[in-house]
Protein backbone atom coordinates (compact mmCIF):
# COMPACT_ATOMS: atom_id res chain seq x y z
CA UNK A 1 0.00 0.00 0.00
CA UNK A 2 1.50 3.50 -1.10
CA UNK A 3 1.79 5.82 1.31
CA UNK A 4 2.22 8.91 -0.64
CA UNK A 5 0.19 12.10 -0.96
CA UNK A 6 -2.41 12.10 -4.00
CA UNK A 7 -1.54 14.38 -6.50
CA UNK A 8 -5.42 14.88 -8.17
CA UNK A 9 -5.15 17.47 -10.83
CA UNK A 10 -8.94 16.65 -12.59
CA UNK A 11 -10.98 17.12 -9.57
CA UNK A 12 -12.59 20.52 -9.48
CA UNK A 13 -13.18 23.02 -7.01
CA UNK A 14 -15.87 22.21 -4.58
CA UNK A 15 -16.12 25.62 -3.61
CA UNK A 16 -15.01 29.04 -5.75
CA UNK A 17 -11.46 29.45 -5.83
CA UNK A 18 -9.82 32.58 -4.01
CA UNK A 19 -5.99 33.85 -4.77
CA UNK A 20 -6.24 35.20 -1.15
CA UNK A 21 -6.36 31.23 -0.06
CA UNK A 22 -3.07 30.71 -2.17
CA UNK A 23 -0.48 32.81 0.01
CA UNK A 24 0.72 32.60 3.58
CA UNK A 25 -0.99 35.44 5.98
CA UNK A 26 2.97 36.46 6.33
CA UNK A 27 4.07 36.90 2.33
CA UNK A 28 5.58 39.74 1.16
CA UNK A 29 2.88 39.94 -1.91
CA UNK A 30 0.45 40.69 1.08
CA UNK A 31 2.20 43.34 2.56
CA UNK A 32 2.71 45.25 -1.08
CA UNK A 33 -1.15 44.85 -1.83
CA UNK A 34 -2.10 46.40 2.14
CA UNK A 35 0.79 49.07 1.57
CA UNK A 36 -0.38 50.08 -1.69
CA UNK A 37 -4.07 50.41 -0.81
CA UNK A 38 -2.91 52.79 1.98
CA UNK A 39 -1.42 55.19 -0.63
CA UNK A 40 -2.75 58.49 -2.21
CA UNK A 41 -3.02 57.34 -5.69
CA UNK A 42 -5.60 60.44 -6.74
CA UNK A 43 -2.24 61.99 -8.70
CA UNK A 44 -2.47 58.71 -10.80
CA UNK A 45 -6.02 57.67 -11.40
CA UNK A 46 -6.89 61.75 -11.85
CA UNK A 47 -4.92 61.12 -15.42
CA UNK A 48 -6.80 58.32 -17.06
CA UNK A 49 -9.59 59.68 -18.71
CA UNK A 50 -12.12 57.31 -19.02
CA UNK A 51 -12.11 57.16 -22.77
CA UNK A 52 -11.77 53.91 -25.10
CA UNK A 53 -11.49 50.39 -22.86
CA UNK A 54 -11.39 50.03 -19.37
CA UNK A 55 -8.11 50.05 -18.11
CA UNK A 56 -6.41 48.47 -15.36
CA UNK A 57 -6.08 50.26 -11.88
CA UNK A 58 -3.23 52.21 -11.15
CA UNK A 59 -3.04 50.29 -7.75
CA UNK A 60 -2.35 47.18 -9.74
CA UNK A 61 0.34 48.47 -11.93
CA UNK A 62 1.64 49.92 -8.90
CA UNK A 63 1.85 46.80 -6.76
CA UNK A 64 3.35 44.72 -9.60
CA UNK A 65 5.94 47.04 -10.03
CA UNK A 66 6.79 47.49 -6.41
CA UNK A 67 6.36 43.36 -6.12
CA UNK A 68 8.89 42.59 -8.92
CA UNK A 69 11.74 44.99 -8.14
CA UNK A 70 11.56 43.72 -4.55
CA UNK A 71 12.18 39.90 -6.15
CA UNK A 72 14.24 41.21 -8.86
CA UNK A 73 11.64 40.71 -11.91
CA UNK A 74 12.35 43.89 -13.35
CA UNK A 75 11.15 43.10 -17.30
CA UNK A 76 7.82 44.11 -17.96
CA UNK A 77 7.16 41.16 -19.94
CA UNK A 78 8.13 38.79 -17.59
CA UNK A 79 6.03 40.43 -14.54
CA UNK A 80 3.30 39.79 -17.41
CA UNK A 81 4.27 36.29 -17.29
CA UNK A 82 4.38 35.84 -14.15
CA UNK A 83 0.70 36.96 -13.50
CA UNK A 84 0.20 33.57 -15.35
CA UNK A 85 3.07 31.30 -13.22
CA UNK A 86 3.46 32.80 -10.05
CA UNK A 87 0.69 32.95 -7.36
CA UNK A 88 2.55 35.43 -5.85
CA UNK A 89 2.33 37.52 -8.90
CA UNK A 90 -1.12 36.50 -9.54
CA UNK A 91 -2.38 37.79 -5.99
CA UNK A 92 -0.71 41.57 -6.72
CA UNK A 93 -2.36 41.53 -10.31
CA UNK A 94 -6.18 40.15 -8.11
CA UNK A 95 -6.34 37.35 -11.19
CA UNK A 96 -5.99 39.79 -14.18
CA UNK A 97 -2.95 40.10 -16.49
CA UNK A 98 -1.93 43.11 -17.92
CA UNK A 99 0.39 43.08 -21.24
CA UNK A 100 3.46 44.29 -20.75
CA UNK A 101 2.88 47.27 -22.70
CA UNK A 102 0.79 48.15 -20.50
CA UNK A 103 3.09 48.13 -17.51
CA UNK A 104 6.01 49.33 -19.42
CA UNK A 105 3.92 52.26 -20.27
CA UNK A 106 2.71 53.02 -16.67
CA UNK A 107 6.46 52.64 -15.49
CA UNK A 108 7.56 55.11 -18.13
CA UNK A 109 5.04 57.59 -17.57
CA UNK A 110 4.59 57.64 -13.94
CA UNK A 111 8.26 57.58 -13.22
CA UNK A 112 7.95 61.50 -11.71
CA UNK A 113 5.32 60.59 -9.31
CA UNK A 114 7.26 58.02 -7.87
CA UNK A 115 9.06 60.32 -5.75
CA UNK A 116 6.12 61.60 -3.72
CA UNK A 117 4.55 57.63 -3.57
CA UNK A 118 8.43 57.22 -1.98
CA UNK A 119 7.63 59.54 0.78
CA UNK A 120 4.55 58.40 1.57
CA UNK A 121 5.65 54.90 1.96
CA UNK A 122 7.96 56.64 4.72
CA UNK A 123 4.86 58.15 6.46
CA UNK A 124 3.14 54.61 6.67
CA UNK A 125 6.23 53.14 8.13
CA UNK A 126 6.35 56.22 10.50
CA UNK A 127 2.58 55.20 11.66
CA UNK A 128 3.59 51.64 12.30
CA UNK A 129 6.19 52.98 14.51
CA UNK A 130 9.16 51.57 12.09
CA UNK A 131 11.00 54.69 11.71
CA UNK A 132 11.92 58.02 12.68
CA UNK A 133 14.99 60.06 11.06
CA UNK A 134 18.12 60.54 13.18
CA UNK A 135 21.43 59.03 12.19
CA UNK A 136 21.66 59.12 8.49
CA UNK A 137 24.71 56.87 6.31
CA UNK A 138 25.23 57.97 3.08
CA UNK A 139 26.81 56.38 0.82
CA UNK A 140 26.69 56.01 -3.51
CA UNK A 141 26.98 52.93 -5.51
CA UNK A 142 27.48 52.48 -9.05
CA UNK A 143 24.74 51.17 -11.46
CA UNK A 144 25.64 50.19 -15.67
CA UNK A 145 23.41 52.05 -17.67
CA UNK A 146 21.68 50.75 -20.20
CA UNK A 147 24.28 51.42 -22.50
CA UNK A 148 27.59 49.52 -23.39
CA UNK A 149 30.89 51.33 -23.10
CA UNK A 150 31.73 50.32 -26.49
CA UNK A 151 29.36 52.48 -27.52
CA UNK A 152 31.35 55.64 -26.20
CA UNK A 153 33.09 57.87 -28.37
CA UNK A 154 35.97 60.04 -27.28
CA UNK A 155 36.10 63.58 -28.83
CA UNK A 156 39.93 62.79 -30.31
CA UNK A 157 38.44 59.81 -32.18
CA UNK A 158 35.71 62.01 -33.02
CA UNK A 159 37.73 64.20 -34.86
CA UNK A 160 40.02 61.05 -36.54
CA UNK A 161 36.91 59.99 -37.81
CA UNK A 162 35.24 63.52 -39.10
CA UNK A 163 38.43 63.91 -40.49
CA UNK A 164 38.49 60.74 -42.56
CA UNK A 165 34.65 61.44 -43.70
CA UNK A 166 35.53 64.80 -44.75
CA UNK A 167 38.22 63.35 -47.18
CA UNK A 168 36.11 60.58 -48.31
CA UNK A 169 33.23 62.52 -49.20
CA UNK A 170 35.39 64.91 -51.14
CA UNK A 171 36.85 62.20 -53.29
CA UNK A 172 33.04 60.48 -53.95
CA UNK A 173 32.31 64.45 -54.90
CA UNK A 174 35.57 64.07 -57.18
CA UNK A 175 34.75 60.82 -59.13
CA UNK A 176 31.09 61.59 -59.89
CA UNK A 177 32.01 64.44 -61.88
CA UNK A 178 34.56 62.35 -63.61
CA UNK A 179 32.02 59.84 -63.47
CA UNK A 180 31.42 61.24 -67.56
CA UNK A 181 34.91 59.94 -68.14
CA UNK A 182 36.15 57.36 -66.27
CA UNK A 183 33.37 54.08 -65.25
CA UNK A 184 32.09 53.74 -61.83
CA UNK A 185 32.94 50.45 -60.06
CA UNK A 186 29.72 48.07 -60.45
CA UNK A 187 27.50 48.68 -57.65
CA UNK A 188 28.80 51.53 -56.37
CA UNK A 189 26.08 54.31 -55.81
CA UNK A 190 28.22 57.25 -55.44
CA UNK A 191 25.07 60.07 -54.27
CA UNK A 192 24.35 57.49 -51.35
CA UNK A 193 27.51 56.96 -50.20
CA UNK A 194 27.84 60.50 -50.06
CA UNK A 195 24.10 60.95 -47.95
CA UNK A 196 25.28 58.19 -45.68
CA UNK A 197 28.81 60.09 -44.64
CA UNK A 198 27.09 62.92 -44.55
CA UNK A 199 24.83 61.90 -41.61
CA UNK A 200 27.61 60.54 -39.64
CA UNK A 201 29.17 63.84 -39.96
CA UNK A 202 25.96 65.44 -38.76
CA UNK A 203 26.07 62.62 -35.53
CA UNK A 204 29.43 63.57 -35.15
CA UNK A 205 29.41 67.48 -35.08
CA UNK A 206 26.63 66.64 -32.39
CA UNK A 207 28.60 64.65 -30.28
CA UNK A 208 31.15 66.85 -30.23
CA UNK A 209 29.29 69.86 -29.03
CA UNK A 210 27.92 67.56 -25.94
CA UNK A 211 31.49 66.68 -25.26
CA UNK A 212 32.20 70.53 -25.56
CA UNK A 213 29.34 71.24 -23.75
CA UNK A 214 30.43 69.28 -20.87
CA UNK A 215 33.53 70.22 -20.86
CA UNK A 216 32.65 73.54 -20.46
CA UNK A 217 30.71 72.62 -17.11
CA UNK A 218 33.64 71.32 -15.63
CA UNK A 219 36.04 73.82 -16.48
CA UNK A 220 33.42 76.47 -14.40
CA UNK A 221 33.59 74.26 -10.88
CA UNK A 222 37.19 73.58 -11.61
CA UNK A 223 37.47 77.58 -11.71
CA UNK A 224 34.90 78.15 -8.76
CA UNK A 225 37.19 75.10 -7.06
CA UNK A 226 39.92 77.15 -7.85
CA UNK A 227 39.16 80.31 -6.98
CA UNK A 228 37.69 79.09 -3.41
CA UNK A 229 41.02 77.77 -2.85
CA UNK A 230 43.14 80.68 -3.75
CA UNK A 231 40.71 82.79 -1.72
CA UNK A 232 41.12 80.57 1.48
CA UNK A 233 45.01 80.45 0.68
CA UNK A 234 44.86 84.14 0.26
CA UNK A 235 42.42 85.15 3.90
CA UNK A 236 45.39 82.57 5.48
CA UNK A 237 48.34 84.69 4.19
CA UNK A 238 46.04 88.21 5.43
CA UNK A 239 46.31 87.01 9.20
CA UNK A 240 50.33 85.70 8.33
CA UNK A 241 50.05 82.13 7.86
CA UNK A 242 51.86 80.51 5.24
CA UNK A 243 49.50 78.44 3.45
CA UNK A 244 50.33 74.50 3.28
CA UNK A 245 50.19 72.53 0.35
CA UNK A 246 51.09 73.15 -2.88
CA UNK A 247 50.05 76.47 -5.00
CA UNK A 248 46.50 75.08 -6.58
CA UNK A 249 46.97 74.89 -10.72
CA UNK A 250 43.97 76.42 -12.45
CA UNK A 251 41.67 74.86 -14.67
CA UNK A 252 42.51 74.53 -18.55
CA UNK A 253 39.44 75.39 -20.83
CA UNK A 254 38.19 73.12 -23.10
CA UNK A 255 37.69 69.62 -24.03
CA UNK A 256 40.07 66.96 -23.52
CA UNK A 257 41.08 63.80 -26.03
CA UNK A 258 39.76 61.20 -23.63
CA UNK A 259 36.44 63.30 -22.67
CA UNK A 260 33.78 60.95 -24.09
CA UNK A 261 30.17 60.52 -24.69
CA UNK A 262 28.18 57.47 -25.27
CA UNK A 263 25.88 57.33 -28.46
CA UNK A 264 23.33 55.15 -26.90
CA UNK A 265 22.75 57.04 -23.97
CA UNK A 266 24.54 60.08 -23.61
CA UNK A 267 23.49 61.68 -20.13
CA UNK A 268 25.55 58.17 -18.48
CA UNK A 269 29.59 58.27 -18.07
CA UNK A 270 32.28 55.95 -17.92
CA UNK A 271 33.13 55.48 -14.36
CA UNK A 272 35.49 52.97 -12.38
CA UNK A 273 33.51 50.03 -10.43
CA UNK A 274 34.28 47.97 -7.78
CA UNK A 275 36.32 44.73 -8.45
CA UNK A 276 38.62 46.92 -11.26
CA UNK A 277 38.05 48.79 -14.50
CA UNK A 278 35.63 50.51 -16.24
CA UNK A 279 31.66 50.76 -17.04
CA UNK A 280 29.13 52.82 -18.74
CA UNK A 281 27.06 53.78 -15.34
CA UNK A 282 25.29 56.00 -13.09
CA UNK A 283 26.44 57.00 -9.29
CA UNK A 284 23.14 56.06 -7.48
CA UNK A 285 22.99 58.14 -3.98
CA UNK A 286 20.98 56.42 -1.04
CA UNK A 287 20.86 58.33 2.52
CA UNK A 288 20.03 55.31 5.08
CA UNK A 289 18.47 55.28 8.65
CA UNK A 290 21.20 53.33 11.00
CA UNK A 291 18.39 52.30 12.93
CA UNK A 292 15.99 50.63 10.46
CA UNK A 293 18.07 50.39 7.29
CA UNK A 294 15.17 52.23 5.52
CA UNK A 295 16.27 54.44 3.25
CA UNK A 296 14.91 58.32 3.89
CA UNK A 297 16.30 59.94 1.02
CA UNK A 298 18.28 58.87 -3.10
CA UNK A 299 19.09 60.72 -6.24
CA UNK A 300 21.54 59.80 -9.18
CA UNK A 301 24.23 61.72 -10.46
CA UNK A 302 26.56 61.94 -13.20
CA UNK A 303 30.12 62.28 -11.83
CA UNK A 304 31.59 58.98 -10.91
CA UNK A 305 33.11 60.45 -7.28
CA UNK A 306 30.83 61.73 -3.96
CA UNK A 307 33.05 65.02 -3.45
CA UNK A 308 29.90 67.52 -4.58
CA UNK A 309 27.03 64.78 -3.41
CA UNK A 310 26.33 66.57 -0.15
CA UNK A 311 24.17 69.25 -1.24
CA UNK A 312 21.82 67.26 -3.34
CA UNK A 313 21.56 64.61 -0.36
CA UNK A 314 20.84 67.31 2.19
CA UNK A 315 18.13 69.11 0.57
CA UNK A 316 15.57 65.91 0.23
CA UNK A 317 16.17 64.72 3.93
CA UNK A 318 15.77 68.58 5.12
CA UNK A 319 12.28 68.47 2.87
CA UNK A 320 11.03 65.25 4.13
CA UNK A 321 7.72 65.96 6.26
CA UNK A 322 7.91 66.96 10.44
CA UNK A 323 6.34 64.01 11.55
CA UNK A 324 9.17 61.76 10.38
CA UNK A 325 11.91 63.89 12.56
CA UNK A 326 14.56 65.47 12.01
CA UNK A 327 18.04 64.29 10.91
CA UNK A 328 20.66 64.97 13.52
CA UNK A 329 24.04 63.13 12.51
CA UNK A 330 25.50 62.71 8.50
CA UNK A 331 27.75 59.70 8.15
CA UNK A 332 30.19 59.41 4.95
CA UNK A 333 33.07 58.10 3.99
CA UNK A 334 36.39 59.31 2.94
CA UNK A 335 34.89 60.40 -0.77
CA UNK A 336 32.62 62.98 0.68
CA UNK A 337 35.03 64.88 2.67
CA UNK A 338 35.97 68.78 1.87
CA UNK A 339 35.98 71.92 4.35
CA UNK A 340 32.82 72.76 2.32
CA UNK A 341 30.83 69.59 2.92
CA UNK A 342 31.26 69.87 6.72
CA UNK A 343 30.10 73.68 6.33
CA UNK A 344 27.18 72.77 4.26
CA UNK A 345 26.07 69.96 7.24
CA UNK A 346 26.31 72.33 10.15
CA UNK A 347 24.24 75.21 8.42
CA UNK A 348 21.72 72.71 8.11
CA UNK A 349 22.09 72.10 11.42
CA UNK A 350 23.34 68.42 10.91
CA UNK A 351 26.79 67.03 12.84
CA UNK A 352 28.72 66.10 9.90
CA UNK A 353 31.29 62.99 10.61
CA UNK A 354 32.84 63.10 7.35
CA UNK A 355 35.71 60.71 7.53
CA UNK A 356 39.34 62.37 6.81
CA UNK A 357 41.16 59.50 6.08
CA UNK A 358 40.56 55.86 4.81
CA UNK A 359 39.48 53.86 7.73
CA UNK A 360 42.54 52.71 10.09
CA UNK A 361 41.78 49.07 11.62
CA UNK A 362 43.23 47.17 14.40
CA UNK A 363 43.79 49.99 16.22
CA UNK A 364 46.34 48.82 19.40
CA UNK A 365 44.61 48.12 22.80
CA UNK A 366 46.48 51.31 24.14
CA UNK A 367 44.61 53.31 21.05
CA UNK A 368 41.24 51.97 21.91
CA UNK A 369 41.15 52.79 25.36
CA UNK A 370 43.16 55.68 25.80
CA UNK A 371 41.32 58.92 27.46
CA UNK A 372 39.21 61.41 24.72
CA UNK A 373 41.35 64.37 24.44
CA UNK A 374 39.62 67.88 25.57
CA UNK A 375 37.56 69.39 22.98
CA UNK A 376 39.24 72.58 20.85
CA UNK A 377 37.75 75.67 21.97
CA UNK A 378 36.97 76.94 18.81
CA UNK A 379 33.52 77.41 16.74
CA UNK A 380 35.46 75.51 13.67
CA UNK A 381 33.14 72.98 12.36
CA UNK A 382 36.13 70.92 10.68
CA UNK A 383 38.15 71.33 13.90
CA UNK A 384 34.98 70.27 16.43
CA UNK A 385 34.34 67.42 13.22
CA UNK A 386 37.95 65.68 13.26
CA UNK A 387 38.25 65.78 17.17
CA UNK A 388 34.79 64.14 17.41
CA UNK A 389 36.23 61.00 15.04
CA UNK A 390 38.67 60.71 17.56
CA UNK A 391 36.56 60.36 20.68
CA UNK A 392 35.01 56.55 21.24
CA UNK A 393 31.38 57.90 20.79
CA UNK A 394 32.66 59.47 17.48
CA UNK A 395 34.36 56.20 16.17
CA UNK A 396 31.05 53.99 17.31
CA UNK A 397 29.13 56.01 15.55
CA UNK A 398 30.86 56.47 12.21
CA UNK A 399 31.03 52.36 12.70
CA UNK A 400 27.58 52.04 12.30
CA UNK A 401 27.67 53.59 8.68
CA UNK A 402 29.33 50.67 6.84
CA UNK A 403 27.33 48.27 8.85
CA UNK A 404 24.11 50.24 7.46
CA UNK A 405 24.40 51.76 4.13
CA UNK A 406 26.86 49.14 2.52
CA UNK A 407 24.46 46.38 3.33
CA UNK A 408 21.36 48.18 2.11
CA UNK A 409 23.85 48.01 -1.43
CA UNK A 410 24.58 44.71 -1.28
CA UNK A 411 20.92 43.08 -0.83
CA UNK A 412 19.84 45.32 -3.94
CA UNK A 413 22.59 44.14 -6.22
CA UNK A 414 23.08 40.74 -5.03
CA UNK A 415 19.46 39.95 -3.63
CA UNK A 416 17.38 41.74 -5.32
CA UNK A 417 19.41 41.27 -8.28
CA UNK A 418 19.17 45.13 -9.72
CA UNK A 419 22.83 45.62 -11.11
CA UNK A 420 21.86 47.36 -14.33
CA UNK A 421 18.79 50.34 -15.22
CA UNK A 422 16.17 49.42 -17.42
CA UNK A 423 15.79 53.42 -18.39
CA UNK A 424 18.13 55.83 -20.49
CA UNK A 425 18.65 59.51 -19.67
CA UNK A 426 18.83 60.95 -15.78
CA UNK A 427 15.28 61.81 -15.41
CA UNK A 428 14.54 58.24 -16.04
CA UNK A 429 17.33 56.80 -14.44
CA UNK A 430 16.44 58.81 -11.24
CA UNK A 431 12.77 57.62 -11.19
CA UNK A 432 14.16 54.05 -11.63
CA UNK A 433 16.37 54.45 -8.77
CA UNK A 434 13.29 55.91 -6.21
CA UNK A 435 11.15 52.89 -7.55
CA UNK A 436 13.83 50.07 -6.51
CA UNK A 437 14.46 51.99 -3.26
CA UNK A 438 10.75 52.36 -3.01
CA UNK A 439 10.86 48.42 -3.28
CA UNK A 440 13.72 48.31 -0.92
CA UNK A 441 11.91 50.08 1.45
CA UNK A 442 8.81 48.40 1.56
CA UNK A 443 10.83 44.79 1.45
CA UNK A 444 12.18 46.11 4.59
CA UNK A 445 9.35 47.27 7.01
CA UNK A 446 8.02 43.86 6.09
CA UNK A 447 10.87 42.14 8.07
CA UNK A 448 10.52 45.06 10.57
CA UNK A 449 7.07 44.58 11.43
CA UNK A 450 7.44 40.98 12.36
CA UNK A 451 10.77 41.32 14.30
Amino acid sequence: MSRFVTADRDTVFLFPPSVSDWLPEDHLARFIVEIVDQLDLSELTQQYTGRGSKAHHPAVLLGLLIYGYATGVFSSRKIERATYDSVAFRYVAANTHPDHDTIAAFRRRFLPHFEALFVQVLLLAQEMNLVKLGRIALDGTKIKANASKHKALSYAHAKRIEKQLHAEVEALTALAEEADQTPVVDGLDIPAEIARRETRLEALAAAKVAIEVRAQERFEREQAEYQRKQERRQAQRDVGKKPKGREPIPPEPGPKDKDQVNLTDDESRIMPVSGGGFEQCYNAQASVDTETMLIMSTHVTQAPNDKQQIEPALKPLTALPVKLGKVTDLLADTGYFSANNVSLCTQANVDPLLAIARDQHHLSVFERFAPDLPAPETDDSLSLMKHRLTTKTGRALYGLRKQTVEPVFGIIKHVMGFRQFSMRGVDKVTGEWTLVTLAWNVKRMNVLRMA
